[in-house]
């Protein structure tokens, strides 16, 4: 077991500094065009590509990094670059992470490097879960897929929306119901090929922020696929379903709470962009103030600018630390019973908002032209108390985790 420590290692400087240097060189320059444009900026995600940071082994060595910091590490660095392009290149790996959960050998080693595509020509990946009428109550996903034993096919019908790279992705990981009785429990995971005939891309929003990252709706209308496609194989599924019904009838609360597990220990690395982003506009905002004159004195010299700045890095390395604190947890198999995993989202994602408006307010007029960055931060920042759980629901989590209740 690793030992909690908040000193990077050498290989994690490394692997830190190198990142940085593609974030500042690539990734900063590329960050206005592409958000203007509302494109995936493929050109962008190919470089990634080149040099290795677009691949399944880059994050699957930050995965397996023994403390818990290779992931956060990794978001960070690569959200300070920029938001919506950091969502392009590391958005596939959502529905990477799904068939690694779930799928069998097979399916891992068929699946995964058609995602990725390679360095000459990259593709990228969905991961289809939200509905219109089911994001946080994912109880009430309407999707089905029914299962037609004589073609040994499953039929797939619904509308997924808020799907990162949905439509124009090369291989689509789709969640539908299968038992409507189980609740969330009735639900499975299921790999839609290639150009799948009844796959189509529903609205493409234009978004308030991460603009660079396509997201649209995914329309699923009598789509067939093959028996192989469900991930983890259909003797599994029957198994699990069956257990389901019997913890349905006792026992069901502590099921769902150990689900809750699993999105306890993902929501640090929505944490960790949220870091990344405060930190780039915290960087503008202080080299501003520093070199910023008014009545004949740099700003940061005034105590309004100064406490604020000191405000701002106060509340980016507590976001951190609860990030690397969750981090650490999730990898040495602590568990949250404060619902720690939770708690970092929430505060990372509040310091975002908060940071990337606070920067604005020290540039002035140019914090609200599009000539300084930190107006696109600040648009950017308003996506991480919404995605992956609210700032809501993860009050509500943390709330009844510590009082006790059931968490549905």
């Amino acid at each position: 077991m690793a030992e909690f420590t908040l000193e990077l290692n050498d290989d994690q400087k490394q692997i830190r500094d190198w990142l940085n240097g593609f974030a500042k060189d690539v990734m900063r320059p590329a960050a206005a065009e592409w958000d203007e444009r509302e494109e995936t900026p493929w050109p962008v995600i190919q470089e990634a590509a080149k040099v290795g940071i677009y691949s399944l082994d880059f994050y699957a060595q930050q995965f397996f990094d023994p403390t818990g910091l290779g992931i956060p590490m990794a978001m960070e660095e690569l959200f300070w670059g920029d938001a919506g392009i950091g969502l392009s290149i590391v958005g596939t790996g959502l529905a990477a992470v799904g068939v690694l959960a779930n799928g069998t050998e097979e399916q891992i080693g068929t699946w995964i490097p058609q995602m990725y595509g390679d360095v000459d020509e990259v593709k990228v990946a969905a991961f289809c879960s939200s509905e219109p009428d089911a994001g946080s109550d994912v109880g009430a996903m309407r999707t089905r897929a029914v299962y037609d034993e004589a073609k040994d096919e499953w039929v797939l019908n619904g509308t997924k929306t808020w799907a990162t790279n949905g439509g124009i992705a090369n291989v689509h990981v789709v969640v539908a119901v299968v038992d409507p009785e189980l609740g969330s429990k009735g639900h499975a995971s299921f790999i839609v090929p290639p150009n799948t005939p009844g796959l189509s891309q529903g609205q493409k929003f234009k978004k308030h922020g991460i603009r660079a990252s396509h997201t649209a709706e995914v329309v699923l209308e009598n789509a067939r696929i093959p028996g192989s496609c469900l991930l983890g194989g259909k003797e599994k599924l029957d198994e699990r379903l069956a257990r389901a019904r019997e913890r349905a009838k006792s026992g069901g609360e502590r099921v769902k709470n150990a689900a809750m597990a699993t999105f306890e220990a993902s929501r640090p690395a929505v944490g960790a962009m949220a870091v990344g982003t405060a930190r780039a506009a915290y960087e503008v905002a202080l080299d501003y103030a520093m070199t910023r004159s008014q009545f004949g004195r740099p700003i940061i010299d005034n105590q309004g600018i100064a406490f604020q700045l000191a405000d701002m890095r106060t509340q980016i390395d507590a976001a951190r630390l609860l990030v690397w604190r969750a981090s650490w947890m999730a990898v040495t198999g602590k568990p949250f019973t404060s619902a720690e995993g939770s708690m970092s989202k929430l505060y990372a994602s509040e310091t975002a908002k908060k940071v990337t408006a606070q920067a604005i307010q020290i540039l002035g007029g140019n914090g609200f032209t599009r000539e300084y960055p930190v107006e696109r931060m600040h648009r950017d920042a308003a996506i991480y108390t919404i995605f992956e759980g609210t700032s809501e629901i993860q009050r509500l989590v943390i709330a009844r985790t510590l009082s006790g209740m059931p968490i549905r």
